[in-house]
């Protein structure tokens, strides 16, 4: 891994355009009343607001939620981009939204009491929310590719 500041930029904006489509997806599984009590956002505002002693806010979910897609994610994604199994960008995307949906369903899910791969909330939670990151990642992949392309 090199610290290259054009690829992480590259990243990171492939982590926003990532993070905006699993937003949309996530967006419309709500509207449609799929799955109501898998809310990324206020599950990330409540966690948070519990460990600080602070009143829930959505801001903070919200923040979260493209600061981890977008900085977070999307930076790994570019600096561990040669190390990254795939022969495509979009491979590799996908195995990154792979990696970030389980580090999220053994870490922040059972955090935020919805359980270990949020069994706590259904036993369909583990495949919406890898839905979720796989559209994420591809998407995050792709956009990296014309990004990373534009010389």
């Amino acid at each position: 891994m090199s610290l290259d500041i054009l690829k992480v930029k590259n990243g990171v904006l492939a982590g926003v355009v990532g993070t905006g489509a699993m937003t949309v997806v996530m967006m419309v599984k709500k509207a449609a009343g799929v799955l109501p009590a898998l809310d990324p956002i206020h599950m990330t505002s409540t966690m948070v607001s519990d460990k600080l002693g602070i009143e829930p806010n959505v801001v903070i979910g919200w923040v979260m939620h493209w600061g981890i897609g977008s900085v977070l994610w999307g930076g790994i994604f570019a600096l561990a981009n040669n190390i990254l199994p795939g022969k495509s960008q979009l491979q590799k995307g996908l195995v990154l939204g792979v990696i970030a949906w389980f580090v999220m369903m053994v870490g922040p899910m059972p955090a935020s009491g919805a359980g270990l791969f949020g069994m706590q909330i259904s036993v369909a939670a583990p495949v919406m929310t890898l839905f979720l990151h796989l559209v994420y990642g591809g998407v995050l992949g792709m956009a990296y590719l014309k990004l990373d392309s534009r010389k």
